[in-house]
Parts: C-alpha cells; sequence; structure tokens
C-alpha cells in the first residue's frame, strides 16, 4: 500500500473509532461494510490494485470495528468475523473466488436493503412529527 493510503486510513479509523462508527445500527455498519466489501471485489475484477488495496483495507477496518461494537452478542461478533474471514478467503483463499464473491455480495446487499428501508421510515416518522408540531398556516 501506499502511505497515502495508510495517512487516509489512519485518518478515517480515528473518526470512526472516536464513536461515529458506534452511533450506527448493527444493519447500518453492515450495509457499509457490504459497500468497501464491493468496491474490493469489483477492484480486484478490474484490476486496479490501487483502489482494491484501499477498499480492501477499508473493508477489513469497518469488520474490526463492527465486530468490536459491544452493542452486539457474541453470535453477531461471530458471525460478523465468519463474514470477514470468507471476504479475505476471496482474495487470498484456494477456493472458487466467484462463487465466495457472488455469496458476500448477496449476502451484504440484505443488510443494504434493510439498512434503507429502515431510514426511509425514520425519516418518513420524522416529518408527521414535524407537520403534527408544526401545523402549515392556511393561506
Amino acid at each position: 500500500m501506499t502511505s497515502g493510503v495508510f495517512v487516509s486510513v489512519r485518518r478515517r479509523r480515528r473518526n470512526l473509532a472516536g464513536g461515529g462508527w458506534e452511533a450506527l445500527t448493527l444493519m447500518e455498519q453492515l450495509a457499509n461494510v457490504g459497500s468497501e466489501v464491493e468496491r474490493a471485489i469489483r477492484a480486484l475484477e478490474s484490476e486496479w490494485p490501487q483502489q482494491w488495496e484501499y477498499a480492501f483495507a477499508r473493508a477489513l477496518e469497518l469488520f474490526d470495528l463492527t465486530a468490536a461494537d459491544r452493542r452486539w452478542s457474541a453470535p453477531g461478533r461471530r458471525e460478523t468475523l465468519r463474514a470477514r474471514e470468507q471476504f479475505v478467503a476471496v482474495f487470498f483463499g484456494d477456493d472458487d473466488r466467484r462463487g465466495a464473491a457472488t455469496y458476500l455480495r448477496k449476502y451484504f446487499m440484505q443488510f443494504a436493503f434493510a439498512a434503507r428501508r429502515n431510514s426511509s421510515r425514520v425519516h418518513r416518522t420524522r416529518i408527521v412529527a414535524e407537520e403534527q408540531a408544526f401545523p402549515s398556516r392556511p393561506s
């Protein structure tokens, strides 16, 4: 990895480890992990080594932050760490890379859908609450 990648990763780690990551729900955390997993797989498939290095490092960082979050139960942590193992195996394992990558994409897509669905509900709830608190005045 280049030194620029390390500096950027260190800066992000301070922000996320400083409490930003723990403000997210489990679904949001795993959706973000999945986004980086997807970026790393695409970069590998497109043979973009610098982008692959960055996305790979970032995905591992997010896996580790999620597993370290004390709010999640031990089985949830084990599942997160197992998914991390599978992610690393896509790039360094001897098994079928394409099959493992397809599985991970499907696995994390479910979290993206759930996080999006939940964020839409929260947004709609806030709008309704604001409308009730501040009814519009008739013209």
